[in-house]
C-alpha cells in the first residue's frame, strides 16, 4: 500500500504529489480538524488547564475519509506546515488517527520545490512537542481572556462585543495615536527658502536659512521672518565652504513576513490579509508554463534573515550574468536576524532566484505576480553591491545670514538599478543635485520666500505602520500580524479612511474601560513580555502550563475585582452623524451596525422609526434600465454591485462598474482580475464585448 502523506492545502498536497510520485498518497487536512468548542469555555482550568477538543463542524466527513486512507496505508507522514500552528495540526492528526507520536513520521518543507520536498523527506523527525505546547498555551491564553472578558464587556456596553490579548492591545496602539492626535497643540514657524543659481540664467538649486549670526534660525512669526527678508534685501550670496563626501547605501534585506506586509501596503495597496493569501498561493505552489505546479517562495511566516548558501549562490551567478560581476559586493553580505526572533525559517525569498517575474507573468494571477516581483527584486536586490553616491553640502553666507544646500549625484547605481525600498508618507529626502562650485563663488539670488508652517501632529497609522510598530513592540507574531489587524477592522474597533486607520467611537469606549479594569490586557510591554514567555516555552525552557497559571493567577484577581464593581447603566456608544437628513421628522440620520452591516436611522426612535440603507453610488448606470448602480453588501458581508430601481429591476453582479462604457454599445463596462491582470465586459445582452482598460493600453 502507499505511504499517506497528510498536508493542510490541497494546492500544496497537489504540487507535492507531483513531486514524490508512485508509492504516495498526499492528501489535505484543509487546516485544522480539533479546535476548543465555540460555545464553551472548553478548558479545565481547576486542573492544569486542560483544553477539551472536539471535531470541528463539517470535517466529520474529511475525518472519516482520513482515517480510513490511513488504515489502509503502510505508513502515515505528516507534513503539515514548519510552524507551530502546523506542529499543532500535526499533533491533533495523530490524536484522531491513531498515530505514534513517538514515531519519526514528521517532515517539513521550507520551499515546495523537487529539492526542498527530498530534503524534508530525507529527514523525517518526532513530533516536537514544545511547539505543539506553546501553540496550545496561546490557544488557552486567548480563550480564556476573550471567554472571560467579553461577557463584562457585553454588560457594560453592548452584547456582542469581544477582547483579545493582542487584538485589544492593538486597538489601544490605535487609540493612543488618536488620543496624541486630539492633544496635539500646533505651533507657528517661518522658514526663510532660497532658490539659488551659479550662473543668472543657470539651474536653480534651493537651500534654506539655518543661521543668523551665531544663533540657529527660529522664526515664530510673519513679522520676525520679513525683517530677515528686509535684511537680505540686496545682500549678496556667497558660498563660504564646501563639503564633498561620498555616501554608500546598502540595499534592505530580504523580506520577513512583517516587512513583506509593509512593503506590499506601501508599494501595491495590499491590505495584510491580500499580501498573506498571494503568499500562500506562491508558496504552495502554482501551475507553471514548462514546469508544471511549483513552489515559488519560501515559507512566508518567518523572523530570520538567514538564506541557504545554494539561494546565494544561484542568486549571485544571475547577477554576474544579468549585470556584470560589477554589481556584487567585495564580499557576502550577510544581515543580522534580531535577537527576539524565532529564526525557524530562512526569510522570505524566489526559491529559483533565477526565474525572473516576467517568465512567470503568464501563469500567475495579478496579485501573485506582483508580489512575487516584490520579493524577487528586494531578494536579488539584497545580494548586489552598495549604490555609490557622491554628496556635496554647502554652506552660503548672505551678510549675517547662513543657508544650507546639499544633494548628490549616483556615481553608481548598485542594487538601485532593480530595486528600492518604499516609504511611508511620513518620510521625505532632499535629493536635489548641485552644481560644480568652489569656495568664494558668488551665486545668483532668483527667489527668496518666507514660508509659513505649522508643526503637525503624529500621522494616524496606515496597515503597514501598525503592522511595524506592532513589530518592533513584539506584539504577537509572523503568523498574526494580518489576523490581528483583519479581526479589529472585522469588529468595528478600528476603521479605514483613506490608507489611514482610526478608532471608532466604540473602539475609543472599550479600549478606555479595558484601560480601567483589565490594564494589563491592554499594555504592550506585558503583551510583548507574554510573546517571549511562549517563545520559550516553545524551546523547552519554560512549562507551558506554569505560564498559563503563572497570568491567570492575577487575572482571576482582578476579573474578579472588575465584577465585584459592575454596577451602574450600560455605557453608551455614541451615534455617528451622518449628512442625510431623515424625510419623516427632519432630524439628521446616524450610522448604526446591524446583523448585516451598517444602515442609516433617526436618532427620533422610537418617536421615528426611520431606517435608510448606506448607499454608496458608483456614477455607473445600469446596462439594463438605465438607473444608478450602487455598491451594496451581502449577509456575509461581501460587497456586490445592483440597480437602485431595485425590485423593479433586478440587475446584480459581483464585479465592480468601471467608468468606461462599451464602444459597441455604450452601457457599462464591467471589471475582471485575471491572471493577465484587469480586463473589461460589456453584460449588455447580445453585445459580448470585452477590452482591456483605458489606462492599461500603450
Amino acid at each position: 500500500m502507499a505511504t499517506l502523506v497528510i498536508m493542510e492545502s490541497p494546492a500544496k498536497a497537489k504540487t507535492v504529489q507531483k513531486y514524490l510520485g508512485q508509492g504516495y498518497q498526499v492528501v489535505a487536512s484543509i487546516g485544522h480538524i480539533r479546535d476548543l468548542p465555540k460555545t464553551l469555555l472548553g478548558v479545565d482550568i481547576e486542573n492544569g488547564f486542560r483544553p477539551r477538543y472536539v471535531d470541528i463542524p463539517g470535517k466529520s466527513a474529511l475525518i472519516r475519509q482520513l482515517k480510513g486512507m490511513a488504515a489502509e496505508s503502510d505508513s502515515v507522514i505528516l507534513a503539515t506546515d514548519p510552524d507551530r500552528e502546523g506542529e499543532a495540526i500535526s499533533w491533533h492528526l495523530m490524536q484522531v488517527l491513531g498515530v505514534d507520536p513517538k514515531k519519526c513520521n514528521r517532515v517539513t518543507f521550507n520551499e515546495i520545490t523537487k529539492t526542498g520536498v527530498a530534503q524534508g523527506m530525507r529527514a523525517p523527525r518526532e513530533l516536537d512537542m514544545n511547539m505543539v505546547n506553546a501553540q496550545q498555551a496561546r490557544r488557552i491564553l486567548d480563550r480564556i481572556v476573550g471567554y472571560k472578558i467579553s461577557p463584562f464587556l457585553w454588560k457594560k456596553i453592548r452584547a456582542g462585543l469581544s477582547a483579545g490579548r493582542v487584538q485589544s492591545a492593538t486597538v489601544n496602539l490605535v487609540v493612543e495615536r488618536e488620543e496624541a492626535i486630539r492633544a496635539f497643540q500646533s505651533e507657528e514657524y517661518w522658514t526663510i527658502d532660497a532658490k539659488l543659481s551659479a550662473a543668472p540664467k543657470g539651474k536653480m538649486f534651493p537651500a534654506k536659512l539655518y543661521s543668523i549670526g551665531r544663533n540657529k534660525a527660529k522664526l515664530e512669526n510673519e513679522e520676525q521672518a520679513h525683517a530677515v527678508l528686509a535684511e537680505l534685501d540686496g545682500v549678496p550670496f556667497t558660498v563660504q565652504a564646501v563639503k564633498r563626501g561620498v555616501r554608500r547605501l546598502a540595499p534592505t534585506p530580504p523580506f520577513i513576513t512583517s516587512t513583506m506586509q509593509q512593503e506590499a501596503s506601501r508599494k501595491l495597496g495590499f491590505a495584510a490579509r491580500r499580501t498573506m493569501k498571494a503568499a500562500q498561493e506562491l508558496y504552495e505552489g502554482v501551475e507553471v508554463k514548462g514546469q508544471g505546479a511549483v513552489g515559488l517562495i519560501t515559507y512566508m511566516r518567518t523572523d530570520s534573515l538567514r538564506i541557504s548558501e545554494d539561494a546565494r549562490r544561484e542568486g549571485t551567478e544571475f547577477i554576474k550574468i544579468r549585470y556584470g560581476a560589477k554589481y556584487l559586493p567585495e564580499k557576502p553580505r550577510v544581515f543580522k536576524t534580531k535577537n527576539t526572533a524565532q529564526d525557524a525559517h530562512e526569510a522570505i525569498r524566489p526559491t529559483m532566484p533565477s526565474l525572473t517575474p516576467d517568465e512567470v507573468k503568464d501563469s500567475l494571477t495579478a496579485d501573485q505576480y506582483k508580489l512575487y516581483k516584490l520579493i524577487w527584486e528586494r531578494f536579488i536586490a539584497s545580494l548586489m553591491a552598495n549604490c555609490v553616491q557622491d554628496t556635496c553640502q554647502l554652506d552660503i553666507a548672505a551678510g549675517r545670514c547662513l543657508f544650507k544646500a546639499s544633494g548628490y549625484t549616483v556615481a553608481f547605481d548598485g542594487f538601485t538599478v532593480l530595486y528600492e525600498e518604499g516609504k511611508d508618507d511620513s518620510e521625505d529626502e532632499d535629493n536635489a543635485a548641485l552644481p560644480p562650485l568652489d569656495e568664494g563663488d558668488t551665486l545668483t539670488l532668483r527667489k527668496l520666500d518666507a514660508n509659513q508652517h505649522f508643526t503637525q501632529p503624529p500621522a494616524r497609522y496606515t496597515e503597514a505602520t501598525l503592522i511595524k510598530t506592532m513589530e518592533e513592540n513584539g506584539i504577537g507574531r509572523p503568523s498574526t500580524f494580518a489576523t490581528t489587524v483583519g479581526t479589529i477592522l472585522a469588529r468595528e474597533y478600528v476603521e479605514r479612511e483613506g490608507k489611514s486607520l482610526k478608532p471608532t467611537p466604540l473602539g475609543e469606549i472599550t479600549t478606555h474601560l479595558m484601560r480601567e479594569k483589565f490594564p494589563e490586557v491592554v499594555d504592550v510591554e506585558f503583551t510583548a513580555n507574554m510573546e517571549q514567555e511562549l517563545d520559550e516555552v516553545e524551546t523547552g525552557k519554560n512549562d507551558w502550563v506554569s505560564t498559563l497559571d503563572a497570568f491567570y493567577q492575577g487575572f482571576a484577581k482582578t476579573l474578579a475585582a472588575a465584577e465585584q464593581e459592575l454596577n451602574g447603566e450600560k455605557i453608551k456608544v455614541p451615534d455617528v452623524e451622518s449628512d442625510v437628513v431623515c424625510d419623516r421628522c427632519g432630524r439628521k440620520m446616524v450610522v448604526k451596525s446591524g446583523r448585516y452591516g451598517k444602515f442609516l436611522a433617526c436618532p427620533g426612535y422610537p418617536d421615528c422609526k426611520n431606517t435608510k440603507r448606506i448607499v454608496e453610488e458608483t456614477g455607473a448606470l445600469c446596462p439594463r434600465c438605465g438607473g444608478m448602480i450602487v455598491a451594496k453588501r451581502s449577509g456575509r458581508g461581501r460587497k456586490f454591485y445592483g440597480c437602485s430601481n431595485y425590485p423593479k429591476c433586478d440587475f446584480v453582479v459581483w464585479n465592480e462598474p468601471s467608468s468606461e462604457v462599451c464602444p459597441r454599445c455604450g452601457r457599462t463596462l464591467f471589471k475582471k482580475k485575471g491572471k493577465n491582470g484587469e480586463s473589461l465586459y460589456c453584460l449588455s445582452e447580445g453585445c459580448g464585448y470585452t477590452g482591456t482598460p483605458q489606462k492599461e493600453k500603450k
